[in-house]
């Protein structure tokens, strides 16, 4: 993205400070929420909704879950044709259940990338896209598949990323994320067929009020792709899923109609995304809170944290950037340019029908579950990437040695360590938590951080839903003690972080994986968009120190040099 109010600049924005814009915020509004822009109704294709599965009783058995995969073909036009004829098979024979899932999938040589493929559908609705950081924690993560009359040799393939448009089956409300979701949402999913997945995201805060430009995500959103892209290395996959349920009145031959009307609205022209933005202007540029206020509440927080037997220790603020721009910004364009910042990074777009696009490039990870195996990452303290290798290890070395930076990071930590061995139902959720004592360095292109990966076997692989419950919000988003410090974030916060710094990522049969939705984004056709940026207060910090901090990661994506 690129530009300043009246001149063009390079393809990435501009620092807001240069821009001289007009900060909008009042003494008087510090306490309350101010209003945010309000995101409407834009001209997107819609894709047929499907039923909402927390409607349906979470512990009945779905009636079959299957996985059907067709012969390897030469290109994305070849795969349509494979599946269109399928699924009008499947539909003059429909199976002997009330309810059921079905995956149909195609191999294909050529390999393409998900966001390219993504962007080629003309922003049909509801659309997801999640890509994975490489290398992968758990180093078997293989796709391996052979066609549905087992005629061709086995063939693996890494998974790198997925895009998808339409919902088999969505999870959404606007009640907090509970057991009953969780299982609702396992109820679709086994271990016989790990593609199947739901991908979404949580809010922050469920307790909050959900002001109208988060209002179509509800508490969580999660949706089950009616067809999706699997790039993988070397090769691709197209997949159309189907998913009914008569007890939610959504009948199989519903469910294929549907199904048959998404893949008439998908393209198979794929044309590679450039990674650069093109140049646009920004018309108007504000920040909440803005620098005055913020600097008010830092010195709160810190007033708070500096009291005489306060058990406040650490409280993350965050920032929200509205940028305007005099042409639209097309969010997967500009996720595609954070691919490019993005080495060891998730990305990704979370898009429901009449909403603006969440995106982000999180270096954070919450946790990846596989079986019992699960670990999660401290990541905190941040500095800048130096011009020269001299200068980025001196930096390197005044982060390791930052009394205030170890001090944030050991909260963060040991915080994390805690939960995973936290009783729970009277018994820990892991048999064993392990994490390499020495601090580490966490590079990215523009900035680097201290960093520990934690590992831990579980006791029950249902435990997952424990392990995302204990692990969110982590200290590094919210603070610690997490009860005190998400009560000043909402006393303080003049603006509703939604899904920003919630766990983002999917749940799959017997594996899942979640990132904290930081580095991110809210973005809609003509309203331009809302980034989001947040920073730790501890004792020592400084509020002109924390602000730069900030500005440092809104460059992350934002692009800006």
């Amino acid at each position: 993205m690129a530009a300043t109010a009246g001149r063009c600049m390079n393809p990435r924005f501009m620092d807001p400070e240069s821009m001289k814009c007009t900060i909008s915020s009042s003494p008087s509004s510090f306490s309350s929420r101010q209003s945010q822009v309000q995101f409407s109704n834009q001209r997107h294709q819609f894709c047929s909704m499907s039923m909402n599965g927390c409607q349906s009783e979470p512990r009945a058995p779905i009636g079959t879950i299957e996985t059907r995969t067709f012969p390897l073909v030469l290109t994305p036009a070849l795969a349509m044709d494979c599946l269109n004829s399928a699924i009008s098979e499947m539909k003059s024979e429909p199976p002997p259940f009330d309810s059921g899932i079905i995956r149909l999938e195609v191999p294909i040589q050529q390999q393409i990338e998900a966001i390219d493929w993504l962007h080629a559908q003309k922003e049909l609705l509801p659309r997801c896209f999640f890509s994975g950081r490489n290398p992968s924690q758990f180093s078997d993560r293989f796709i391996d598949y052979t066609n549905g009359n087992n005629r061709s040799p086995s063939v693996e393939h890494r998974l790198i990323s997925v895009a998808g448009v339409g919902s088999a089956v969505y999870f959404r409300h606007s009640h907090p994320f509970s057991l009953d979701d969780w299982r609702s949402i396992k109820r679709f999913l086994s271990k016989k067929c790990p593609l199947i997945r739901a991908y979404g995201a949580i809010r922050f805060d469920a307790r909050a009020e959900i002001s109208s430009e988060w209002r179509s995500f509800g508490s969580f959103y999660f949706i089950v792709p009616q067809v999706e892209l699997d790039e993988l290395e070397g090769s691709s996959m197209l997949a159309t899923t189907v998913a009914w349920d008569t007890a939610l009145s959504w009948k199989y031959g519903e469910a294929i109609t549907a199904l048959q009307s998404t893949l008439q609205q998908v393209s198979s022209m794929v044309t590679r995304l450039q990674k650069e933005v093109p140049y646009t202007y920004i018309l108007s540029n504000n920040y909440i809170p803005s620098k005055v206020y913020w600097d008010v509440a830092v010195n709160r927080s810190l007033t708070m944290i500096n009291r005489k037997n306060s058990p406040l220790i650490k409280v993350v603020l965050a920032r929200s950037t509205r940028v305007v721009t005099s042409t639209d910004i097309d969010p997967l364009a500009w996720l595609a340019c954070l691919q490019v910042e993005g080495g060891n990074s998730y990305q990704f777009c979370l898009q429901p029908p009449d909403a603006p696009a969440f995106i982000g490039n999180t270096p954070e990870q919450l946790f990846h579950q596989k079986g019992y195996d699960i670990c999660s990452e401290a990541l905190a303290g941040t500095r800048a990437r130096g011009r020269s290798e001299a200068m980025d290890l001196q930096i390197e070395n005044d982060l390791l040695s930052s009394a205030k930076d170890h001090q944030e990071f050991t909260i963060v930590r040991e915080c994390i360590r805690r939960k995973l061995e936290a009783s729970n139902l009277g018994y820990a959720v892991c048999v064993r938590v392990s994490f390499e004592a020495k601090k580490a360095i966490r590079k990215l292109p523009r900035v680097q951080h201290l960093y520990a990966q934690l590992t831990g076997r579980l006791r029950s692989e249902d435990d997952e839903f424990k392990v995302l419950c204990s692990l969110h919000p982590t200290p590094a988003v919210c603070g610690f003690p997490t009860e005190e410090a998400r009560i000043l974030i909402a006393e303080t916060e003049m603006f509703d972080r939604g899904m920003y710094a919630g766990p983002v990522g999917w749940f799959g049969g017997g594996e899942s994986e979640f990132a904290v939705g930081i580095r991110s984004a809210l973005v809609e056709r003509g309203l331009g968009a809302l980034i989001y940026a947040g920073t730790g207060i501890v004792e020592g910090s400084n509020s002109s120190l924390e602000w730069e901090e900030l500005e440092l990661k809104t460059s992350q994506v934002c692009g800006r040099g």
